[in-house]
Formats: structure tokens, sequence, C-alpha cells
């Protein structure tokens, strides 16, 4: 039988890297190598990946989020043509819509090859807060991006997009809903589970055994940390006796630090102990309103954690409003304040919560997504799908996104 080859595009492949690799990697971590032949090619990562394929591109870090790069495949476009023409891929994968992006796809058209994506971040949510100090640009560069999205994924024949409220934004840009799918993530159950409850963890990150508000991020401006703080100041000013958890690590950490006084904040954590506070803490708290899906979200959930989160962007997804959790209008401090208090006072609704959490979270199974996008893929290559034929020239749109191409969550 012969194999079906892919050349899979994304800007960087470090494993664990955040929300967005994980997700490749659930993919990656189950190609079966019987039926697929896989060319990766992307801007940082590892040297290898397993036993595949690889080419790197050259790239260079984005100075407003450290960490985070960008791929420039034109410093290396022979080569890079050279590789493709010697792989010969039958689909191409691209992760985001950035040069790399635009590379692959025009790859893609110019040689007749179908084309999947998956929508992994929310360029156009970032605008406001990387350019909250110029106004007057918000509403014109939200209309490129918006452009620019219209324009490069109707030329893709498969879009997998994490939520409905993404999906529905995306047909206001323009974006052909026959060609969207709704593909969400799943969860690995195993690891972020009740039964890593353990409030000796919490414990003796406080040193008390008040009840704890947890959140956890990238702490970078886009995820809403000014609302965050608003609440803080405000349990503080009712001398509330509850502790902040704060876990994850970001350009804005330094900052929150001086503005939470009294929180505690771990820095980033691994899986496992990421579980146990999931597991230990009393209610989770989410005010970002640029997720695409907020893996965290699901990662509370799983592990019987009440959540209190924004009514907006993908996360809001998540949560049935009172059914599971609270969804707050996204930049009221004092409607989280409310809902949060409640669920601190009212314990069996805290627990009913926490139940219907699990019950829900339980349907997200990373196997059947994989099934389907393998499957796809396979179908892809049949005779029966036209391969997209557009010709028209996009001049990518990356440069309108490079100082904030930074979350994939």
């Amino acid at each position: 039988m012969n194999k079906i080859r892919v050349a899979f595009f994304a800007e960087i492949l470090a494993e664990d890297f955040d929300g967005a690799v994980r997700t490749m990697y659930q993919l990656i971590n189950r190609i079966d190598t019987a039926r697929f032949e896989y060319l990766f090619i992307y801007g940082s990562g590892p040297d290898n990946i397993g036993t595949f394929d690889t080419f790197r591109v050259p790239h260079i870090n984005i100075p407003v989020n450290a960490g985070y790069s960008l791929a420039l495949p034109k410093r290396v476009k022979a080569q890079l043509n050279q590789k493709l023409k010697e792989f010969a891929p039958q689909v191409i994968h691209i992760s985001t819509p950035s040069y790399l992006g635009n590379f692959a796809l025009s790859h893609a058209e110019s040689n007749r090859l179908p084309v999947l994506t998956i929508y992994h971040t929310h360029f156009i949510s970032y605008v406001d807060y990387y350019f909250k100090y110029t106004p007057f640009l918000i509403s014109p560069i939200k209309k490129r991006i918006a452009k620019g999205h219209k324009s490069f994924y109707n030329r893709c024949n498969k879009i997998y997009v994490p939520s409905t409220s993404i999906q529905q934004e995306l047909a206001v840009m323009g974006v052909m809903e026959s060609r969207m799918q709704l593909w969400k993530r799943g969860i690995d159950t195993q690891l972020f589970n009740p039964v890593n409850r353990d409030k000796r963890v919490i414990e003796r990150l406080t040193g008390n055994q008040n009840p704890t508000i947890m959140f956890a991020s990238r702490l970078v401006w886009e995820k809403n940390l000014e609302t965050l703080i608003a609440i803080y100041e405000k349990f503080r000013e009712r001398g509330k006796q509850v502790n902040f958890l704060i876990v994850g690590d970001g350009s804005a950490r330094q900052v929150c630090e001086k503005r939470m006084k009294t929180a505690i904040f771990t820095g980033k954590v691994n899986h496992h102990h990421l579980a146990s506070l999931y597991a230990s803490a009393d209610v989770f708290l989410f005010p970002s309103v640029s997720e695409t899906y907020g893996n965290v979200v699901a990662e509370a959930m799983a592990s019987g954690l009440p959540c209190v989160v924004a009514d907006g962007g993908g996360s809001k997804d998540f949560v049935a409003h009172g059914k599971d959790g609270f969804r707050c209008s996204p930049y009221d401090a004092n409607d989280y304040v409310e809902k949060l208090e409640t669920l601190l006072n009212n314990k069996p609704l805290a627990h009913h919560f926490a139940t219907e959490c699990i019950k829900h979270i339980s349907q997200l199974s990373w196997a059947a997504l994989a099934k389907t996008y393998f499957d796809d893929i396979s179908l892809l290559v049949e005779p029966k799908v036209a391969p997209v034929t557009i010709t028209t020239t996009l001049k990518p749109h990356a440069h309108l996104i490079t100082s904030f191409l930074s979350a994939r969550l």
C-alpha cells in the first residue's frame, strides 16, 4: 500500500510549548507510519521529530513575547522548494497564516494540492491589547486582518475550527462556512482528574486553609490580566480571606506580582503538578477573551474544578451558564466577584457544577479527533475531492500580526 505523503508546516514545534503545539503533538504521536509519511517544516523546535523527515526554517524571535518566533522561508526558498520536490507531498497541512503558512499555500496552489489547516490562534482578538495606546489603529488593523483571514482560509480545502463562537466570527469575516468543520480539542482525563485532589498541595503553597481561586495561563496582557487584577483588588477591598493562585509565566508576570502582592505565583509548572493544582483548588477563574479554544478551562473542568470564565472567545463554549459554571461580562470585575463568591459560599452548588464539568469533558476524546483528522487527510487525496485551483496572489498578511503573533490556546 502506498503511503500518503503530508507536508506539515508550523511556526513552532517545541513539544509542550503551548496549547497549539500540544494539539499538534496529539496528532504527531498518533501518526500511523504504515499509512502516512510526514515531512515537518518548521522554524523553532527540536532537531528531530521521531523518525520523520524534517526541514528547519530560519526564524526570528518576536520581541513583545519571549519565546515566540516567526519563520522566514524566503531565506531558504530554493532549498525548501527542492526538499518539497523530492518529498512530493499529496496533502499540505498548515498551522498558521504566517509567512511560512503563505509559502505553503502558494506551493499547494502551484502544484494543485489540497490543504488542511487548523485554526489555532485568534489573532484579531489581540489587537485591542497591543494597540491600546494607539486606538485609532485598532479598527483598520482588525479590518485588514479579517480581510487577510478571508483570503487565506478560503483558499484552503478544510479548516478545523475549535468552537462554534470562532466558527461564527470567521463566517462574519467572510470565510466560507462550507470549508469549516467543528473540530474541538481532546483532553487527557487520565491526567486531569479529580483523583489528584490533595488540599495539602495548596496549603504548602499558601500556608493557610483559606479557599483558593486559581488562574492558569501565560501571563501576557491579551489574557485580560487587567480584569484579573481588578478582581483580586475587589476581594482585598472586601477583606475576603481567599488565596489567588496564579499559575504560569510570561512578560507581564513582574507587573502582576507588584499589583497582586499577596497572590501566589508559581511560574510555569509541569503537567502533573498542574493537574494536582486544578484538582485541589476551589474555583477556576479565567477572564481571557482571546482564546480560540481555552485548553486550561477544559483541563480545570476535567479535574472537577468549577469555572468562572469570560462570556467571550472560545472558552465560553465550554461553560453552560448556571449548569456547570458561570460566564461573566468579560471586563466587569464585579460580575466575576459575585459569581466567585457564590461558588465559594455555596458548597452544594460548587459540587454540582464539578460533577457536571466531569460529565461534559469526558466526551472529548483525542483518539476520536485524531481518527477524524487522519480520515480527512485520506479523503483529501482521493480523486473525487477537487483540488484548489485559485491562482490569485495573496500578499502575506503576517506582517500585520508579527507584533502579536503569540498565543495559540
